[in-house]
């Protein structure tokens, strides 16, 4: 996993914003990471600094290891779990789009 590819993916989930989740194939489409399990690899090894728990996986739920400190991080920010599932159609993240020019956002 190269340096950039860590570092855009970071730069995507830093600007996921509070009340809205986004899922692990969101943030690698728009980091144009190779894969959604590797969006979940840098979390795991450098994701504390960063709003982590606003990915989710694209059925909704939460990583099973992470699911009660995730949910609750969740719900404190606004965003809450029916049967351990946040509801993508109201909370996803909708606002980045991928920039024409070489890996850059537009947020708006």
């Amino acid at each position: 996993m190269d340096e950039a590819t860590v570092e855009s993916v970071r730069a995507v989930v830093a600007a996921i914003p509070a009340g809205r989740v986004a899922t692990y194939g969101d943030v690698a489409e728009l980091a144009r990471a190779p894969s959604p399990r590797l969006v979940g690899r840098v979390l795991a090894e450098d994701g504390h600094d960063i709003p982590w728990h606003r990915v989710i996986r694209a059925d909704g739920t939460p990583a099973p290891h992470l699911a009660r400190e995730q949910l609750s991080r969740l719900r404190g920010e606004g965003v809450p779990a029916v049967d351990g599932r946040v509801d993508l159609r109201g909370y996803r993240w909708r606002k980045a789009r991928p920039a024409e020019a070489a890996g850059l956002f537009e947020f708006g």
